[in-house]
């Protein structure tokens, strides 16, 4: 496609409005999964934090020494 000017660019020829609104609830979409997958990781981090904290207390009280 070639377009005289950025107004044209923007326009799309008449479909600027649905290009445009795709690529914006794309970006959203994409933006809100890294957003999830960011919190999962820490929450598992923090579990896998805990969980180690336990199991070694539970192991240094139940050792001899």
């Amino acid at each position: 496609m070639n377009w005289e000017s950025w107004s044209d660019f923007w326009a799309m020829g008449g479909d600027g409005l649905y290009v445009w609104s795709a690529y914006l609830i794309s970006i959203v979409l994409i933006a809100l999964e890294v957003g999830v997958l960011v919190l999962t990781r820490l929450s598992i981090h923090e579990h896998l934090g805990r969980f180690s904290r336990i199991v070694g207390s539970g192991a240094k009280s139940r050792s001899p020494n």
